[in-house]
């Protein structure tokens, strides 16, 4: 079962604010602890900004999921970007195209339950997160 709201538009700085906000709010309606609420947060807000700085903006969906009582949130951000070429290389701490850290991919997938992504360059890219209580 999974409740899924229209996707969050991310076309500017402003919209990774709200980004966070209508998360952690997802997460406290699923019941997460504290510390997985942060982490579901931080990693959204990573991977907002991938979406917008890299994908050249893009959306966000947020499903509640209830399996068996115990519930979770999945965040499925997707953009038309150019997509990753190298998607091994840019897993890895330290690889950045921009002048970040090359934390995002990264340490978005060890802040998360469940970790996927897709990318076909020229055609944008697509990860799905899942952080379970």
């Amino acid at each position: 079962m999974a409740d899924r709201p229209d996707p969050i538009q991310i076309r500017n700085s402003e919209d990774v604010v709200v980004v966070r906000q209508r998360v952690r709010a997802a997460a406290v309606q699923a019941g997460l602890r504290l510390v997985d609420q942060t982490r579901i947060v931080t990693a959204a807000s990573e991977l907002a900004r991938n979406t917008l700085i890299y994908g050249g903006g893009g959306t966000v969906s947020l499903e509640v999921l209830s399996d068996q009582g115990k519930k979770s949130v999945r965040l499925i951000f997707e953009d038309r970007g150019p997509g990753i070429a190298d998607l091994e290389l840019a897993m890895k701490d330290g690889y950045t195209t921009g002048a970040g850290l090359g934390l995002g991919l990264g340490g978005a997938k060890r802040l998360s339950s469940e970790f996927e992504i897709e990318s076909k360059p020229g055609q944008g890219t697509r990860v799905v997160i899942t952080r379970r209580g």
